[in-house]
């Protein structure tokens, strides 16, 4: 079964940074996007960041500027370096991949576990 695996967040002040990563733990996955969703408690879960195997990009409004998304095709792996980081940041954060399995056509999505992060004022 095809996981992904995070790493990185924790805790920061405002104005700090954090990194997270994911990688997908089968490399012979046809990744053809990979992104960050975070959800907030009691909110829903949003996309935060989003990145082609091309490397197009596309954020949120509310972090364009200091959140950037790169990805690894070569490692199926997507980071998200967040700088200047908000109390409103606070969330956990999903990262996410479109992808078929070697010989399908099929895309489908595949989760990380979560990644906690909090940004305290």
């Amino acid at each position: 079964q095809v996981q992904l695996v995070e790493s990185g967040g924790g805790w920061v002040q405002a104005g700090g940074s954090l990194r997270l990563d994911c990688s997908a733990s089968e490399t012979t996955l046809n990744i053809n996007a990979m992104a960050w969703y975070r959800q907030a408690p009691g909110a829903k879960r949003e996309l935060v960041a989003a990145i082609t195997i091309d490397g197009d990009t596309h954020y949120r409004d509310y972090v364009k500027g200091r959140f950037t998304i790169s990805i690894d095709n070569a490692k199926n792996s997507v980071h998200l370096q967040m700088q200047s980081l908000k109390p409103e940041d606070t969330a956990v954060y999903y990262c996410n991949a479109v992808a078929a399995k070697p010989g399908s056509n099929f895309n489908y999505d595949y989760w990380g576990q979560g990644a906690q992060v909090t940004v305290s004022s």
